[in-house]
């Protein structure tokens, strides 16, 4: 096999691992090195100037002796298996990066014989780069759970980012359908990781020779909808690992039926890309927005809302919290009202010291006012009275009803419900009914239920 053919291979074996995102260190390039690492973005981000840039995404190798049931690089699934060894891989790299390709490398590899076997191959592929090649680029790197502590720490001496998939949200899921993996060897390396990140950093402000482990820190991904939890254990875990593991992202990925098993939804099952949607933003609200698990989900609703953000749902449940008076209220105050955001809620404080803040100012500052007057006051006055169903139907998500066109030919257009809208839509219309018309039927049900809640 060719390296051609086994970049095909095994970069369209690595698509599926959405656990990516953008570098999160600022390095410079160096005299004698090739490289540089720019914080703002890696794999196909866009920074703040506007460049678009890419990192290689593939895996060492898709040949698994694991068997995990919703993973098509299974051990009994009959697929094409390939394998770089570590020069090919770092060859195949630096020659993409000298053509401008590429910025980086994200490396992955299903598990060949056993952890340490996979963790050398790659911690050799990732030293070629480094000190013969003398890459200074980005480089994010999977460890294998499992694997010798030791292979671990070398491996963070090398990568700028690691990161170790924690796959399914509970460990009666992962013994059912993973049952090659322990928790237990999940969650060993995240320690690690995170002790051996902070003791770099310490050694780093004393030692000028100390070798930076993982500056970037290191991410996770959980598999939503393969398994039954709920949202409110996923964003319990969630709130756990970032407390306790010091992550800097957890990424959702909604389960795209691949393989037939009957310990898994069919395959004619959509993915819950407005369910991975709604985990995403309450993702948010917990690191930018000081909000805890506990306040968005609870016992009585371990689900969210498909048609109000979480946020919404939350003021919705709390009117004794408002109106916010936007004038005198704290930034944590502000950051509970719908439509006020962390960049919003610092301008307001800066602004009101030198003016009173009216609903034209908000409107000029940021505030997302169709959802916010509902739940301000400027000095004294409420921004804006409505009734209950104005007010939901201010609140409602436009994704969960989202139609697009599907284009026939070129005289031939035909509306479609978008892949992420809300389950009920796409059930509407495999049953027949016209989509506009089933979108309008939803919206109208969303917002007679809301406002019986409100």
């Amino acid at each position: 096999m060719d390296l051609a053919e086994k970049l095909e291979i095994l970069a369209d074996s690595a698509k599926y691992d959405v656990a990516c995102t953008s570098s999160g260190v600022d390095r410079p390039g160096q005299h004698g090195k090739i490289g540089s690492c720019a914080a703002p973005g890696i794999c196909h981000a866009f920074t703040p100037d506007g460049r678009c840039v890419s990192l290689l995404k593939v895996l060492y190798s898709n040949s698994c002796s694991y068997d995990c049931s919703y993973c098509v690089n299974r051990r009994s699934n009959d697929i094409r298996r390939a394998t770089f060894i570590p020069r090919e891989l770092a060859e195949l790299t630096i020659g993409f990066y000298r053509r401008n390709y590429i910025e980086g490398l994200f490396l992955s590899s299903a598990v060949m014989g056993n952890p340490d076997l996979t963790m050398e191959r790659m911690i050799e592929a990732l030293r070629i780069l480094r000190e013969e090649y003398r890459f200074h680029g980005y480089i994010h790197a999977k460890a294998i759970p499992g694997a010798d502590p030791l292979l671990v720490r070398r491996l963070g001496l090398l990568a700028d980012r690691m990161s170790v998939n924690i796959e399914l949200p509970s460990e009666v899921s992962l013994q059912r359908l993973a049952p090659d993996k322990k928790k237990a060897a999940v969650l060993a390396p995240m320690r690690q990781i995170a002790d051996e990140s902070r003791q770099s950093r310490r050694e780093m402000q004393v030692y000028r020779g100390a070798k930076p482990f993982a500056p970037a820190g290191q991410s996770t991904q959980m598999i939503i909808g393969a398994s039954p939890e709920t949202d409110r254990h996923i964003i319990g875990l969630t709130e756990a690992l970032y407390k306790k593991y010091s992550l800097k992202r957890v990424f959702y990925s909604a389960y795209l039926p691949v393989v037939e098993d009957s310990r898994l939804p069919a395959l004619t099952t959509r993915p819950p890309l407005l369910r991975e949607h709604r985990l995403y933003q309450a993702d948010w609200l917990l690191r930018y927005y000081h909000f805890s698990a506990s306040e968005l989900l609870s016992e009585e609703e371990p689900n969210f809302n498909p048609y109000l953000d979480p946020k919404c749902c939350w003021a919705l449940r709390n009117p004794a919290c408002f109106p916010v008076e936007v004038n005198t209220a704290s930034k944590e105050e502000l950051l509970r009202v719908p439509g006020i955001g962390p960049k919003s809620a610092q301008r307001i404080i800066k602004a009101r010291r030198m003016q009173h803040l009216g609903l034209a100012e908000l409107k000029r500052i940021g505030v997302v006012l169709k959802r916010a007057q509902y739940f301000i006051t400027c000095n004294g006055y409420l921004g804006a009275h409505g009734t209950r169903a104005e007010i939901a139907n201010a609140l409602l998500d436009p994704k969960a009803f989202g139609v697009g066109v599907q284009q026939l030919s070129l005289d031939d257009c035909m509306p479609k419900a978008l892949p992420d809208a809300a389950p009920e839509l796409h059930q509407l219309t495999a049953e027949g009914m016209d989509v506009l018309q089933a979108a309008a039927l939803l919206r109208q049900e969303a917002v007679t239920c809301i406002t019986r809640q409100m």
